[in-house]
């Protein structure tokens, strides 16, 4: 029997995502971990409180455990025959490492409205010249994170940006290019499948922004402890 922890119930629903394409289910858990009903919904609605799943607002069933979506989104990850929904740029290039970043294809529309792109992976290069939109400040992504995600998309280039975001009434944040983000996004994401995996402390997310030359307005952390 598997101890039920924020990790272990964290690293089983983010690899019956990779193995699967889905969620488990709730009753699915259960039976993983051998737990009763009232014990899973407890700790998953914990983990949601810890920002470490999504769940939906009706029942204790998984919405979202970045970077993976159990509902349709702007972005399918492709790898051979397997598919999956991404929620954002940022996700499903993060999604496109944690693959191998091989042999994995995203395919999107520009600002979500646009002409269809396919974005490719190889041995970690993205082959797209493109920009990723970080429209919404990193102290405020959880605010109301599916919001979030839905606005973190992918431009041609700053013009394209600028009109998007007059078009729609929506903030005009930061771009980055895409191989970039890929490259932070990897680096995010590299031990979300790790069995003793923790969110990252504000003060590590800072670190990683500065890493990767992510800087500006959108990118500030307030000092101090807690998990961002």
């Amino acid at each position: 029997m598997k101890p039920l922890t924020h990790a272990s119930l964290h690293h089983a629903i983010l690899q019956h995502f990779l193995d699967r394409g889905h969620a488990p289910t709730h009753a699915r858990l259960v039976e993983m971990f051998d737990v009763d009903a009232a014990t899973m919904t407890r700790a998953l609605d914990e983990l949601a409180a810890y920002h470490g799943v999504v769940l939906h607002p009706h029942a204790p069933e998984v919405w979202v455990a970045h970077p993976f979506s159990s509902a349709p989104t702007t972005f399918t990850v492709r790898q051979g025959e397997r598919r999956w929904w991404g929620n954002c740029a940022w996700c499903s290039l993060g999604l496109a490492a944690m693959l191998g970043g091989s042999g994995v294809t995203i395919e999107t529309k520009l600002g979500a409205e646009g002409a269809p792109v396919t974005i490719r992976v190889d041995d970690h290069r993205v082959d797209a010249d493109l920009l990723v939109h970080f429209p919404i400040a990193m102290t405020r992504v959880w605010d109301n994170v599916l919001f979030t995600c839905s606005v973190m998309l992918v431009f041609a280039d700053e013009a394209a940006v600028d009109e998007w975001s007059l078009r729609h009434g929506l903030p005009r944040g930061d771009t980055r290019p895409v191989q970039r983000v890929y490259d932070f996004a990897r680096a995010w994401y590299g031990r979300h499948l790790d069995p003793a995996w923790r969110k990252w402390s504000v003060d590590e997310a800072r670190e990683l922004f500065a890493r990767f030359g992510l800087d500006g307005p959108i990118w500030e952390l307030p000092t101090g402890g807690g998990r961002f």
